[in-house]
């Protein structure tokens, strides 16, 4: 698959989204390969068996996680370690940013190589915008709410089977876009984090693996949101 947000030369993109446990759809799949900014659709047995999968379950895959004692952060706490990473890009390889390394090491890489299949070593040149976002929510301890994961339509799927899903732009909310302007979730193709909406059809946000292939602030048009996603955090 394909970068999402340029038009470079397209390469294997498992990183389409920050996930938790309840996951099924799939993510590292050798065979999912696309034409720049366009994404496969969700392979759709795996995605059927979501709804069947336990709520508000994102918190519950690693007994052994550094975020789960923790409790929730606030959204600016959030956004604010999210900013802080404006500025860091990957190599000429795609890889060998702190997002990609960590998703490598982390136990959440084995669990969906062992659901989807690949190996946990391609990810460290994976496009990685739902690397971003899981790390950020690593790092502040808001990962139970935020998820994490590689593959953007799963995660979407998540917050709406969890009730946590609208068209309504607000701090802290995960993104999710579709450049072709779909509001299907089967068709995003990215994934960020939304500082706040402009009040003139665009919002502002925060996203990984954008641009040529860095941590970068945008303001993005509302007619490319497929929809937000609302981690439950303090107020």
């Amino acid at each position: 698959m394909a970068k999402h947000s340029r038009s470079r030369a397209p390469k294997l993109n498992y990183a389409h989204a920050a996930l938790g446990a309840v996951v099924i759809a799939g993510s590292l799949v050798p065979s999912h390969i696309a034409q720049a900014d366009k994404l496969p659709l969700a392979d759709g047995p795996r995605v059927a068996a979501l709804a069947n999968a336990p709520k508000e379950d994102a918190g519950k895959v690693s007994t052994t996680s550094t975020t789960q004692a923790k409790a929730m952060p606030s959204a600016a706490a959030v956004l604010a370690e999210a900013k802080k990473q404006i500025g860091i890009r990957e190599n000429s390889a795609g890889g060998g940013t702190k997002f990609q390394n960590w998703y490598v090491n982390s136990q959440r890489a084995r669990e969906t190589v062992a659901r989807d299949g690949g190996n946990v070593r391609a990810y460290a040149n994976a496009a990685w915008c739902a690397m971003f976002v899981s790390w950020v929510g690593e790092q502040t301890g808001a990962r139970p709410q935020v998820g994490w994961d590689a593959y953007t339509v799963a995660h979407a799927k998540w917050f709406k089977a969890n009730k946590r899903w609208g068209q309504t732009p607000k701090p802290g909310a995960v993104v999710f876009f579709s450049w072709s302007g779909s509001k299907a979730l089967d068709d995003i193709n990215h994934v960020g984090f939304v500082q706040k909406g402009n009040g003139d059809g665009t919002i502002t946000t925060v996203e990984g693996n954008t641009g040529n292939g860095a941590v970068e602030e945008r303001v993005r048009p509302t007619s490319q949101v497929v929809g937000y996603g609302y981690p439950n955090y303090s107020s």
